[in-house]
């Protein structure tokens, strides 16, 4: 198969949520505009800041869904299908090659988890089968699923076991595991970076893409530091690096970040409540006008 590499920042959005506790599909489309004028390139939806776990098939079908039909022209849509349940996961494999995603990607299960590389590829290849026309990514994310294996073996029994793998959401800190997979097969493979405070020296490994919570509301600030890295102003792009990590620290004093993303959000203009499932926490409207000042503050020095 062959692999389309992303080039760029593609936004991990949030699920909106009504007074009631249902999801809020009427919020998609304004954040799906606010994130092409923003320069991203791509979503990764239901995946951890969408809140995918906490969301029954229906609710991960029906916001796939919305993103399909409200995304701009070439916005790249990766739909995350992973669930504890094999057979749930191949359900949401085969509704996203239905609707026309342009990727589908997978994080590890979270209970009951494979301890090697070979249990893990053939979890994952009993998913991807189900939707064999759809390029596939792991996600990798071991602080959310306890699955710390090195990627790069994973990768090449991966390769030979599913036609169609196309690379990793690489969500770990582990940057020599990700250089390891950069060169694999002569740099065959799509390696996404997901740790947004980090990005810079993912760059400098050699990564051209990444996934990330806080792109939602900072990407030219991230696009800045793309910029300062590929002319070679690692002064510039140290500093703005420093200004992302201040910001996700400024983030977490609120709480979940993932109410704060939403109350970030909404200070922008995008029509969304910082509401989220429980056990997470929802800010109060107090809380999130203040997480919004404050770190708007930040976004925008």
């Amino acid at each position: 198969m062959r692999i389309d590499k992303t080039r760029g920042l593609v936004a991990a959005p949030p699920t909106g949520f009504t007074g009631d506790g249902k999801i809020d599909l009427s919020a998609v489309g304004s954040l799906a505009a606010h994130l092409a004028t923003q320069g991203v390139v791509g979503g990764f939806v239901n995946g951890t800041t969408g809140e995918g776990m906490s969301l029954t098939i229906k609710e991960r079908e029906a916001i796939a869904e919305e993103w399909r039909r409200t995304i701009p022209a070439q916005f790249k849509l990766f739909v995350h299908v992973g669930h504890n349940c094999i057979e749930d996961a191949r359900r949401l494999a085969r509704h996203a090659q239905k609707i026309g995603a342009d990727a589908i990607a997978c994080i590890a299960p979270d209970f009951f988890k494979p301890t090697v590389p070979e249990g893990l590829v053939d979890w994952c290849a009993a998913i991807v089968a189900a939707a064999p026309n759809m390029p596939f990514y792991f996600y990798h994310m071991p602080s959310k699923s306890g699955v710390d294996l090195r990627i790069a073996p994973f990768i090449r029994l991966a390769a030979e076991r599913i036609p169609n793998f196309a690379g990793v959401k690489f969500t770990f800190e582990a940057l020599d595991d990700y250089l390891e997979c950069l060169r694999l097969d002569k740099g065959r493979y799509d390696l996404l970076w997901g740790r947004d405070e980090m990005l810079l020296s993912a760059l400098a490994a050699g990564a051209r893409g990444g996934v990330g919570s806080t792109y939602n509301i900072a990407a030219p600030l991230y696009l800045r530091i793309i910029e300062a890295f590929e002319s070679g102003d690692l002064c510039q792009a140290r500093e703005l690096q420093a200004r992302s990590v201040e910001l996700i620290g400024e983030m977490k004093k609120f709480g979940d970040i993932f109410s704060v993303i939403k109350a970030i959000l909404h200070s922008q203009g995008v029509p969304i409540s910082p509401r989220v499932r429980a056990p997470l926490g929802s800010l109060t409207p107090e809380q999130a006008e203040a997480a919004g000042r404050r770190c708007l503050e930040i976004i925008e020095k």
